[in-house]
């Protein structure tokens, strides 16, 4: 029975035996190809069989070279023939970067300006504009026309806080006014939240009057841009809110909140008629957020550039899960043409604190893993509720601890392009610092 050997051990043959060249002696045998080749001959099967080919044409040189046979000088008298056509090229062929743009975003978010100037009727030294974007955030083919804004929380009474939090507001936590300048003054803050908290008829039951005299007392203190929010208190909110609108009038601040719970009505009129913004506030519920905005335009005549979303921030965790894909599906369905989503959002970054994790010491489980300072731990909570739900499209901050307010407009305004930085290596990736 034959034997079956490759090409590449027929020359193994010889190597026990003691034979310098071989005479007359034929080898006969047959090379046998197996090929699958279809309907036609695949370029790169072809390629693979004319590499296959030349090793065994090698390999029968490498014999003929055993067997005595002058195979380099048969070769080398032969010329070898010039291929036709075929040119070392000079230089590369040129090629060029096209950006695609994203068709089906056709639809662009409403620019939203908080705060008027003497110009404008108001007090304000500069405003403060939302929303424009064509894209979402920090795409490098669709610049953002504005960045990201923050405003830092001020209450017209001592609250509890974490303690990360209050030794930053101990000096001023008992006069919301100081209050307001220290956040400008000192943090940074692009716009202040005014919270009227102690007109909750369980706390102080504080008279509309004298929350609007807070509100009063805060504009004077600092010339940017003001929020106002209610205690939360849906019987009292809507008359605390009126009175402070009249207070405020043409100044055209935030309005906080009107809601499907609240008489949201009465506050699109305060804002309506008084020159101000209504934050149309939801649930994480994007079927709630259209409904409320539609009401808000179709049934109570806010202008479409006197509206701003909130739809509910919750903490890091299993809560800024659902908060972040609420937020990007509401801007993902205004980028491509829902009139009803298509609206800058507002975040309140604030409620990081509201989880133990943020301001807790430990875990109270003794077989957990240490959980770090909350000196650095709350800060950074807060940070990275903020930062995330930048990703998603939000475009003004609610935030209370200064490093946090620091860290994020930095980011932001790198991302954004706004913020000067010096040019880093990147090639020098073990050594560079960011």
């Amino acid at each position: 029975m034959a034997k079956n050997i490759k090409l590449s051990e027929l020359g193994s043959l010889f190597n026990d035996m003691d034979v310098e060249s071989l005479e007359g002696v034929t080898i006969e045998g047959d090379i046998e190809l197996d090929m699958d080749i279809g309907g036609g001959l695949d370029p790169q099967l072809a390629y693979m069989l004319g590499h296959e080919t030349a090793q065994i044409a090698q390999h029968l040189i490498n014999i003929s070279r055993l067997l005595g046979y002058p195979v380099d000088q048969l070769f080398g008298s032969m010329a070898q023939a010039a291929v036709p056509g075929l040119t070392r090229p000079g230089q590369l062929l040129p090629s060029k970067f096209e950006v695609n743009k994203i068709e089906e975003w056709k639809n662009p978010i409403q620019e939203v300006i908080l705060g008027a100037t003497s110009s404008d009727g108001g007090t304000r030294k500069s405003t403060i504009t939302l929303g424009g974007e064509n894209a979402l955030p920090y795409y490098f083919d669709s610049p953002m026309p504005h960045r990201n804004h923050i405003t830092m929380d001020v209450f017209d009474m001592p609250i509890g806080m974490a303690k990360a939090v209050k030794v930053n507001y101990e000096d001023v936590i008992e006069s919301p006014a100081e209050w307001a300048k220290k956040v400008v003054n000192d943090f940074g803050a692009d716009m202040v939240t005014i919270h009227l908290i102690s007109t909750d008829p369980g706390i102080k039951d504080t008279s509309p009057r004298e929350a609007a005299e807070t509100v009063a007392d805060v504009l004077q203190a600092v010339d940017v841009p003001i929020v106002i929010g209610g205690s939360g208190n849906p019987e009292k909110d809507p008359e605390v809110l009126e009175k402070a609108a009249e207070v405020a009038e043409g100044e055209r601040v935030l309005l906080a909140s009107a809601s499907l719970n609240l008489d949201y009505e009465r506050i699109a009129k305060a804002a309506t008629d008084y020159g101000h913004v209504v934050l149309s506030w939801t649930q994480l519920e994007i079927n709630a957020q259209k409904e409320l905005n539609r009401k808000l335009m179709k049934q109570c005549n806010v202008k479409r550039e006197d509206i701003v979303m909130d739809p509910t921030t919750a903490a890091l965790g299993y809560g800024l899960d659902y908060a972040y894909t609420n937020m990007e599906r509401i801007r993902l369905a205004g980028l491509i043409g829902d009139e009803e989503l298509s609206f800058p959002m507002s975040s309140g970054t604030t409620n990081a604190w509201g989880a133990r994790e943020a301001w807790m010491v430990g875990s109270p489980l003794k077989e957990d893993s240490d959980w770090g300072p909350r000196e650095y731990r709350g800060p950074i909570w807060e940070i990275v509720t903020g930062l995330t739900l930048s990703l998603a499209g939000n475009d003004l901050f609610m935030m209370m601890h200064p490093g946090s307010v620091a860290v994020l407009k930095e980011i932001t305004q790198s991302l954004h392009g706004s913020l000067e930085r010096d040019a880093v290596d990147i090639s020098d990736w073990v050594t560079a610092e960011v």
